[in-house]
């Protein structure tokens, strides 16, 4: 199963994700207590496995912001609200991971193939809507956020059947301080699952 651990903003969070195996991490450009500039998210990456996919995280950027991630940080991927993705032209490099929320699901005609399944509010922590989630990992490949915690995640994933887990605010000590012992718990939670 596929693990992201959002939010990176320190070398021992980045440190913590490698050592615990997460396939993704992401980099909040956007306003947040995560946020970090591209220039920092290049620097904290300069020594990250190529296998370990990093991730742009963005909400309605301007044109101005979303070129300075592409040109400084030069993303894997990119993740943003689905509504963002038409105005925005994505290099070759750059793989779209359209985000859709609570009560916004896409209709069938208009589904990805891959999506990220979020609350209302990213980062606040509030639990995302498991039975639409659930509906929509049968005709697509979701990825699951929004209050997941190391106490919930098993849960979570036998009743979603997730493609993929995202966990930002979960593995945290304080407000968008990460725990590296809370990242690595909660990778191997997952991990123990597929056992």
């Amino acid at each position: 199963m596929f693990v992201k651990i959002c939010g990176i903003n320190s070398p021992e969070a980045l440190a913590a994700a490698v050592r615990a195996g997460a396939d993704a991490v992401g980099f909040v450009f956007a306003e947040s207590p995560r946020e970090v500039s591209p220039e920092r998210a290049k620097e904290l990456c300069a020594g990250l496995p190529g296998h370990v996919v990093r991730i742009a995280v963005m909400r309605h950027p301007f044109a101005e912001r979303w070129q300075r991630a592409l040109q400084v940080f030069a993303p894997d991927w990119l993740q943003t609200d689905a509504e963002d993705l038409p105005a925005i032209k994505l290099p070759v490099s750059c793989v779209a991971l359209p985000v859709y929320r609570d009560g916004n699901a896409p209709a069938d005609a208009d589904l990805p193939d891959r999506l990220l399944w979020e609350g209302t509010h990213s980062g606040s922590g509030k639990l995302a809507d498991w039975d639409e989630a659930q509906g929509l990992s049968h005709v697509a490949e979701v990825i699951l956020a929004g209050g997941l915690t190391i106490d919930n995640v098993a849960d979570a994933v036998r009743f979603v059947k997730p493609w993929g887990v995202d966990v930002s605010s979960g593995v945290e000590s304080a407000r968008g301080v990460k725990d590296p012992a809370k990242i690595e718990e909660f990778v191997a939670r997952v991990r123990a699952i597929q056992e």
